[in-house]
């Protein structure tokens, strides 16, 4: 790798609008989110009913 071209990698927070705070680590310090884990297991949920809905019909 060439030396001083490359960004800082180090620790660094992800706050999610729900309040929950991830550590991990980035070129970013701070990172905020709109979505979250929650609204996503709504969505996979609504991805299960489509399916069983359309499953007749795909036959």
């Amino acid at each position: 790798m060439k030396k001083d071209i490359h960004p800082n990698y180090g620790d660094a927070t992800i706050t999610c609008a729900c309040g929950n705070v991830i550590k991990t680590r980035s070129t970013k310090k701070e990172m905020t989110v709109n979505t979250c884990q929650k609204t996503m297991v709504d969505t996979e949920g609504r991805v299960d009913s489509f399916k069983k809905r359309y499953a007749k019909f795909a036959k």
